[in-house]
């Protein structure tokens, strides 16, 4: 029988309308301890990183883009929450019991409350699928910041920071239930090394277990985005690799893509396992990580996913201190900021900030709104129609599809606590405040103000000219900070000496 043509117009417009109108899904990728600046895109001379560079060609680049905290899991409780350190749950690197040895891992990281609402919580109750692949760092299973508790349908990757110490570790979760790994090589289940440094000759393969976790989290993150290419459900792909955080462990052949020259002299450890080229090694983790980003995006392009995928990356904080072999002079890794992770300064909390929404964002577009970590949930929120609780983050959508070039009105950026001392920040349009050293018991610095437009590197405190900026500064922190239970409280209204 012949259809007439009009039902066949009718049905392919439906399908558009339908195609048009279906929830987009997300991806949202987030580096470990990646500097801002060590990506080609973002300026990176050594470093090979074609795929991230290709995601920004064809999205939104954030240059002025802030992670929630200067260290791990503060951050990623910011990220999963669209709340500040100042008002979360994990507000500092914290072990449940720190006097836990290496060798039995078990009680894990602060976790954050089983109240605390979640992105991937939020996502379910709009019809998403949720998945995480990586790393978690806010709640072991079976404690209260468990990822089954928090709204995640599938789970692949580690759940303690600690153990991220290894890219051989002795397990990973595969949703709740552990899987042995790297039965035949102990040692190389350990980042650390232990007792009297190597002397001679160094072989990275001594180091090395039979499965290396990162290919791996992502054969399993690919197999995810497979299973969902028939457009059934949408979903939401949480993606943490460890890279590129010290122990220096890629496999070789990302080593081999760069000069011997580079390293005259081996890593003989100092704490962190030995490398023979620890240059080279350090690259090659970024490298290896931007292979797997390739991989998921080739992956969502080959299963008819990309026209309707938000993608979203970024990284947890700042560059590393040179310890475990890194050289963050070498690769230029902040761009001159001042400061590195565990640092409120730019070098500790400014990263990467890429989205690509194909279709909605203009390809190749600059954005030099400030934005930070507790943005995500509400933005990604307003974009799917999900409830976003009560974050603190502001909703960039304006921005992100090209209604408006900044808001002058967005909600201050705050950080509060991250460790190193005890530390606030509070960011007001161009001008950041600052002050560190406010745990209890130490000898709080002054305030000081920066007008980071003008002076990115810090250098020139203004804190004289804007006592002004200081009170707003009290004021916001008065109003939003609280010290989490086990967490020392801020001194941040001490008197200046």
């Amino acid at each position: 029988m012949k259809i007439p043509i009009f039902f066949v117009a009718a049905a392919y417009a439906l399908c558009c309308f339908a195609s048009q109108g279906a929830k987009p899904n997300i991806v949202l990728i987030n580096a470990d301890d990646l500097g801002w600046a060590e990506v080609g895109c973002y300026g990176q001379k050594k470093i090979k990183t074609p795929n991230i560079d290709k995601l920004a060609t064809q999205g939104q680049k954030w240059t002025y883009f802030y992670s929630g905290a200067p260290v791990c899991s503060p951050s990623r409780n910011v990220l999963m929450t669209g709340r500040h350190t100042g008002v979360n749950d994990v507000q500092d690197l914290k072990r449940v019991d720190p006097g836990e040895s290496w060798d039995d891992l078990r009680a894990g990281d602060w976790p954050i409350a089983k109240e605390a609402y979640t992105l991937p919580e939020a996502l379910k109750k709009a019809g998403y699928a949720t998945a995480i692949f990586g790393k978690w760092g806010i709640g072991e299973f079976g404690t209260t910041g468990a990822p089954d508790k928090h709204g995640v349908d599938r789970f692949y990757g580690y759940t303690d920071q600690k153990a991220c110490h290894s890219y051989y570790p002795p397990f990973i979760w595969d949703n709740g239930k552990k899987v042995a790994l790297n039965k035949k090589n102990p040692p190389a289940t350990i980042g650390h090394i232990f007792g009297p440094l190597p002397k001679g000759e160094i072989n990275a393969d001594d180091y090395r277990g039979e499965v290396h976790s990162s290919d791996l989290i992502a054969d399993k993150m690919l197999e995810f985005v497979k299973a969902h290419s028939d457009h059934k459900q949408p979903f939401f792909l949480y993606y943490a690799p460890l890279e590129p955080h010290v122990p220096l462990q890629p496999t070789q052949k990302w080593i081999d893509e760069y000069p011997t020259k580079w390293d005259p002299t081996p890593f003989r450890g100092n704490g962190y396992l030995p490398h023979p080229r620890p240059k080279a090694a350090y690259a090659a983790m970024i490298s290896q990580m931007d292979h797997n980003v390739g991989r998921l995006l080739d992956t969502l392009k080959a299963c008819g996913l990309e026209n309707n995928t938000i993608v979203i990356f970024t990284s947890d904080n700042g560059t590393t201190h040179d310890v475990g072999g890194v050289d963050h002079k070498f690769f230029n890794s902040v761009a001159g900021l001042r400061g590195l992770k565990g640092q409120l300064y730019e070098g500790g909390i400014r990263v990467p900030g890429i989205i690509k929404w194909p279709g909605k964002v203009t390809p190749g577009t600059i954005i030099d709104q400030p934005a930070y970590h507790a943005d995500i949930m509400p933005t990604l929120c307003a974009i799917v129609g999900a409830k976003p609780g009560k974050p603190l983050g502001t909703d960039l959508t304006p921005v992100i599809l090209g209604k408006k070039k900044s808001l002058p009105n967005r909600n201050p950026m705050v950080w509060a606590g991250g460790g190193y001392g005890g530390q606030v920040a509070v960011r007001l349009g161009d001008m950041k405040v600052v002050r560190r050293n406010l745990f209890p018991k130490k000898k709080p610095d002054n305030w000081e103000v920066y007008d980071i437009s003008k002076d990115p590197f810090e250098k020139n405190n203004l804190a004289a000219q804007h006592r002004d900026l200081i009170d707003k500064a009290i004021a916001i922190l008065d109003r939003e900070y609280r010290p989490s239970p086990g967490f020392p409280s801020l001194q941040y209204k001490a008197k200046e000496s």
